[in-house]
């Protein structure tokens, strides 16, 4: 049994990571797809579920990627049980999406010497997800278009609120975007140099996931990123996807157009996912941490806590 379910989630990793690479053999960022599509003109969500809780990690780059291929304007998802317990039903003949679910759970393994010891081991479950536009007979909440969304201009000061609330150090000049990780400090380039505020927003999500790496935040270890080009490349995996989940959540676009020194990783990315099929999900897990981590900074953080 133990085996069929390893093979199971081997399964899952693969089948996953072989669509992103064939995304990235032809020259397409996938979780860059939900702006990069002809329709663009309404804000770029998350995927949420059922209850409006946002999905996280892997399963936003795999529900981005459905909503785009399968042309759903609605960014909602739900099981097939809970349409049904929500008085609804998935119409005939419709697939679902997959979606996954990782977690641990300890169990007791003998040791070398023979004695029993708890190890956690880790376990990954794939299911089902239907878009609310495959559903029939849902509360009219649910087709209802979105209420309350904010313009351009509001979108910008919300985002350099957040950035500032981070506390990160920020210093401008020269034509470089980049984090240093001994001095501590993300520089950009002049607020001028940029084509407008949103992307100027959108490169210090960027910046800011790096930031987020410092030992004391999340703690990734960026001590081989100068030296190593795989490491190197492992962290701007994780950077680009933190920016994407953060600029989802602000409103804004992130980098549509790679950066020249970005591009180059591509190659290195596809070389990653090709020997590693859990690559992808450990960076969307570390890049959610990031995000995570960014919003905890945020002065709203402390009053959904104390409430």
């Amino acid at each position: 049994m133990a085996k069929k379910a390893e093979s199971e989630r081997i399964d899952i990793y693969t089948r996953i990571t072989d669509r992103i690479v064939e995304d990235l053999e032809q020259g397409i960022r996938p979780w860059i797809k939900p702006w990069s599509a002809a329709n663009t003109s309404d804000r770029i969500t998350r995927p949420v579920r059922h209850n409006g809780l946002p999905y996280s990690g892997m399963n936003v780059l795999l529900l981005w990627s459905e909503q785009m291929s399968r042309g759903f304007s609605s960014s909602m998802w739900m099981t097939f049980k809970q349409a049904l317990e929500l008085g609804g039903a998935v119409r005939k003949g419709e697939t679902g999406s997959t979606v996954v679910f990782a977690s641990r759970f300890t169990k007791s393994v003998a040791d070398g010497s023979g004695n029993d010891v708890d190890r956690e081991i880790p376990f990954l479950k794939a299911y089902s997800v239907f878009n609310i536009e495959q559903i029939d007979g849902l509360p009219e909440i649910y087709y209802a278009s979105p209420a309350n969304v904010r313009g351009p201009v509001e979108r910008i000061e919300s985002a350099d609120r957040f950035f500032k609330a981070t506390g990160a150090v920020i210093r401008h000049g020269g034509n470089q975007a980049y984090y240093s990780p001994v001095m501590d400090y993300i520089q950009m380039p002049p607020f001028e140099a940029f084509r407008n505020a949103a992307g100027y927003a959108a490169v210090l999500s960027h910046e800011a996931t790096h930031w987020t790496a410092a030992e004391g935040r999340v703690g990734r270890d960026l001590s081989r990123y100068a030296k190593d080009r795989t490491d190197r490349a492992r962290e701007e995996l994780i950077a680009e996807l933190g920016s994407c989940f953060l600029c989802a959540d602000l409103g804004i676009a992130p980098e549509l157009e790679p950066r020249p020194d970005h591009a180059a990783y591509l190659q290195s990315w596809l070389s990653i996912l090709a020997n590693d099929k859990r690559a992808i999900f450990q960076a969307a897990a570390h890049a959610q941490r990031a995000v995570s981590f960014l919003h905890s900074l945020q002065p709203e953080a402390d009053l959904k806590a104390a409430a």
